[in-house]
């Protein structure tokens, strides 16, 4: 007989290919194969929103192909990926060829291993209606949104703008962070900190200015601080008081979809999207030497911290022959999921354990050794033994007054040996402490006053406002790679190094948004919004009635902020130049087309002039002495080039400034990167200086 699976990409065709052998045939949908049409709403909202699906563009010569394989076929296995938007594909193949849902024809495989796949053919089931109407509910409602709301903010402030359900919230939080900085107003502190000598020893270790005997002291400015110097002056320094104890520290339980990207882009500098490729490829199966393609991980997108008795026995095994037992927890660590968790998968997860990253790194490409040595790390070190410190708190007291001291050291490294989680924000790190006892006279060989200013809080990196989103319920893990890029690639948010900071078009539709459509922008409601779609995943709510419930008040809104701002457009500076229109006298502006951005007069239909748009970047191209202009690659990478291009062809990824090196006064090129440094252009003079230099 012969047996038909279909899956998503021809790279897990292959790998489950292998695993099944002869008598199937596997092969790839390449994603969706029908969807609500780009050019039409295609949603009845009279008729309780009943969908209108076609045959995506460009797909059906390989539908034809399925169609053809299915019917040659005894048996049809969809074998999507196992979530939301799998269950959906599958159930839209199953419409297209014609098989029933109520059939046991739906398989899911957790990870592509040989076990994983045999494990999932073992237990097909029929397609999961809940899931699929979840899917629906949530493709149908940011249909109605950005259909809808689009068109009104294209009309209102620019051309060609979009709106989302939940990438209008992302662009919120980023905007109201930006809102916190500008009103955050700096308070002037001071801090008193000191280094000491133990008595008959050299080791020199640091305390900071707690207060007096009565409490803790806050220093507001110089002046106070001058006069607690001056009090302690030709004073005697003594421990009074000495705290030693021990702590325990436990390793981070292992990825889920949201830690994953957050981690990520916080230890490699991954953007969520590249995270998730790179994770999708480990997924679906590398050719590993002789063993042929492998999945190495489980499946990418789950909120659970759940883990396999398996999997926990292999990494107990790995951790007993590599580091010794010692390095094992007393019992197998189990990690609790979040009440709200869907728990339809395990946590992220090395499929084989024993793979470490050294053993597959030559079958790997960079990102992908990197993410899974990061995945690989994290689950070993998750069922890895407690890191031990022993502690130490020191109050040293001179007259009337405290100093606090505090260290560790490291008596068994436990799960650190392998890994330790990054952090969003530095944190000052705890010093060692050279042996102390109490009533210790101590030699003081510094003392400081230092001026501080309270920081305001953080513009949003890609990690934190994944972890914010998350916290808030907005959108859910498998989404938050498309809505970043969506809202930078949309110009709503701009990247400064790795801070997201809004742009004006981010901030003047946000405040739109806020005035017009404040339920769309709230973030409790677009939670509450993504509890009713797993109301309706769990079988508890009907998926048109959801509809109903939200298209009523946002058509009504709708309606009315239309009312409201009839004839009104939003003129935005950062669409304003200083180029004169040579026909009629006024300043051109930025338009946007469908071919993209252009400069146009704003006398428009009355004169018709219009202009290509050229970013200069001020600086002399250093060949011809032209304007240098920014460029964009086909990938969206930016390069320098000359204005007078093709007579001229200077180019560079590097940034060309307007300062001359100080030794053969050519010109210098910015580096951009982590440490951005400046370079002469001329390779034989070797000029080169940091940022802060």
């Amino acid at each position: 007989m012969s047996k038909l699976v279909i899956v998503e990409s021809p790279a897990k065709a292959k790998t489950i290919k292998k695993f099944l052998g002869s008598g199937y045939d596997v092969i790839a949908s390449m994603g969706h194969v029908r969807d609500l049409p780009e050019n039409r709403l295609s949603v009845d909202v009279k008729n309780d929103f009943k969908p209108k699906y076609d045959i995506i563009k460009g797909k059906e010569k390989l539908v034809q192909e399925l169609k053809d394989k299915a019917e040659k076929s005894d048996t049809v296995f969809l074998a999507t990926d196992p979530d939301r938007e799998g269950e959906a594909i599958s159930w839209h193949l199953a419409y297209i060829l014609g098989l029933d849902i109520q059939d046991n024809n739906r398989v899911t495989f957790n990870e592509i291993t040989k076990t994983g796949v045999s494990k999932g053919m073992e237990n097909p089931r029929s397609i999961d209606i809940d899931l699929v109407n979840a899917q629906q509910a949530r493709r149908i409602l940011d249909r109605l949104v950005g259909y809808k709301l689009s068109p009104f903010l294209s009309q209102k402030i620019r051309r060609g703008l979009s709106a989302g359900r939940v990438q209008s919230v992302a662009v919120r939080l980023i905007v109201d962070r930006e809102e916190e900085i500008r009103a955050f107003v700096p308070e002037e502190y001071w801090t008193i900190d000191a280094k000491f000598n133990p008595q008959g020893s050299r080791k020199v270790f640091g305390a900071t200015f707690y207060g007096n005997t009565e409490g803790k002291m806050k220093i507001s400015s110089k002046e106070e601080s001058d006069k607690i110097l001056a009090d302690l002056q030709d004073a005697e320094y003594r421990i009074v008081k000495l705290k030693k104890g021990t702590r325990k520290k436990s390793p981070a339980p292992p990825f889920i979809t949201s830690t994953l990207q957050q981690e990520a882009s916080r230890r490699l500098g991954f953007q969520a999207r590249r995270t998730m490729k790179a994770a999708q490829e480990l997924y679906e199966g590398i050719e590993i030497g002789e063993m042929g393609a492998v999945g190495l991980i489980t499946y990418m997108r789950t909120d659970s911290l759940r883990l396999s008795e398996d999997a926990i026995r292999d990494a107990g095994e790995y951790i007993k022959n590599r580091w010794g037992e010692k390095y094992l927890p007393d019992t197998p660590r189990h990690f609790k999921t979040k009440a709200n968790a869907q728990d339809g998968h395990e946590a992220i997860r090395p499929s084989m354990p024993e793979l470490s990253p050294d053993k597959v790194k030559d079958s790997l490409s960079n990102d992908q050794y990197k993410l899974y040595k990061l995945i690989w790390e994290r689950f070993i070190a998750c069922q890895m033994a407690n890191c031990i410190q022993s502690t130490t708190q020191a109050d040293i007291q001179a007259k009337d007054y405290i100093f606090k001291a505090s260290g560790y050291t490291v008596t068994f490294d436990g799960f650190t040996v392998l890994y330790v989680e990054g952090k969003d924000e530095e944190t000052e790190k705890e010093a060692t402490l050279p042996p102390l006892e109490k009533d210790m006279l101590l030699k003081l060989k510094e003392i400081l006053g230092n001026q501080h200013f309270t920081q305001p809080p953080a513009r949003y990196t890609e990690a934190s406002l994944i972890k914010a989103l998350e916290e808030n319920g907005i959108g859910r893990p498998s989404t938050y790679a498309a809505t970043i890029s969506t809202i930078t690639g949309r110009e709503y948010v701009a990247r400064d190094g790795k801070s997201l900071k809004p742009t004006e078009l981010g901030e003047v539709s946000t405040k739109l948004m806020k005035e017009r459509f404040p339920k769309i922008v709230n973030v409790k409601f677009t939670a509450q919004v993504e509890n009713d779609l797993d109301s309706v995943q769990n079988g508890k709510t009907d998926w048109v009635q959801t509809l109903h419930d939200f298209y009523g008040d946002f058509e009504k809104t709708l309606k009315q902020a239309k009312e409201d701002m009839q004839g009104v457009k939003i003129q935005l500076k950062e669409d304003e130049t200083d180029i004169i229109c040579e026909k009629c006298g006024r300043k051109m502006v930025i338009k946007t087309g469908r071919y993209g951005k252009f400069i146009a007069c704003p006398g428009y239909p009355e004169c018709k002039n219009i202009k290509k748009l050229v970013q200069e970047n001020g600086a002399e191209c250093p060949k011809c002495g032209g304007k240098v202009i920014v460029k964009k690659s086909k990938k969206g990478r930016i390069f320098y080039g000359c204005s007078e291009y093709p007579n001229c062809d200077f180019i560079s990824w590097d940034e060309p400034t307007l300062e001359k090196c100080p030794r053969c006064g050519k010109t210098l090129l910015k580096k951009k990167g982590k440490h951005p440094k400046y370079y002469c252009i001329t390779p034989d003079c070797g000029y080169e200086k940091t940022e802060e230099e």
